[in-house]
């Protein structure tokens, strides 16, 4: 079932972090087994925006449910930080998926740019430096919709050096590695430009204790992408892409820990 929990603080969300530090007492779960699908934006805070009144907030939220009914049936217990048109804070967010001890973290974005004719899609993961300038100005925006203490964390706050120093022990590299086996499915097709892997102080990714990506599904700026986001197709196909990411990462996951069967797999 979908759940949304309630708000903590942003300190909390630091200490939540450092509890999930190497050399932590608590027990490696079994197997993987939750994944929470953030939906990015909801309520007030619209997102991007495409012609004819498309939002990001209502397509990112209907690619999300499409995507938790694919893992539900996996047999993955699934939880959505939104599963309505509701603003949800940045620490109601990171605390869902610390409190469900969640084996993976999604969260699902459109783009936007003043430049028309850029498209496709790209996903990231969470280091305090970015790939570039435009990955840098992206997390800085997206963070600036949590207000204004979760922006100065991405423009040089100390705090995202602690947050990214705790992220880079112990989740980096799982993160890298869905981040490049989502981008393969769900760019795959000719029609889906790739922009590729990059990484980009997101702070909603660093306030988790799971492997964690950011994925933006294509521009809304764009005409080509907006009229593709705008129909069931290419939602579903979005939906398909990221569900086969996760049953691959699944596998390799439980297959760490010596799992027969692991994953399930298609």
């Amino acid at each position: 079932m979908y759940a949304c929990m309630a708000l903590g603080s942003t300190l909390a969300m630091a200490t939540a972090v450092a509890g999930g530090l190497p050399g932590s007492v608590d027990a490696a779960p079994p197997r993987f087994g939750t994944v929470v699908i953030d939906a990015g934006h909801g309520g007030g805070d619209h997102g991007a925006s495409g012609p004819g009144g498309l939002l990001e907030k209502d397509v990112v939220l209907d690619v999300a449910e499409r995507l938790a009914r694919r893992l539900e049936r996996e047999g993955l217990d699934v939880r959505l930080t939104r599963s309505n048109d509701a603003f949800v804070a940045l620490d109601e967010r990171t605390r869902l998926a610390n409190e469900a001890d969640a084996d993976l973290f999604i969260s699902i974005h459109a783009n936007a740019s003043t430049y028309r004719r850029v498209r496709g899609i790209e996903t990231f993961f969470a280091s305090p430096e970015a790939t570039d300038e435009a990955a840098r100005e992206l997390a800085q925006a997206e963070n600036l919709a949590f207000g204004s203490a979760a922006a100065k964390v991405s423009d040089g706050d100390p705090l995202l050096a602690i947050l990214g120093d705790m992220l880079a022990n112990e989740h980096l590299t799982a993160s890298q590695e869905f981040a490049r086996i989502a981008q393969q499915e769900i760019a795959r097709v000719e029609s889906a430009k790739s922009r590729g892997v990059k990484q980009a102080p997101f702070v909603v990714l660093m306030g988790v204790r799971m492997p964690a990506v950011l994925v933006e599904i294509g521009f809304l700026t764009n005409h080509g992408d907006a009229r593709a986001l705008a129909g069931d197709t290419e939602r579903d196909r979005l939906a398909r892409g990221l569900a086969e990411a996760v049953a691959s990462f699944r596998q390799r996951q439980d297959a760490r820990l010596g799992i027969a069967g692991a994953g399930g797999g298609r």
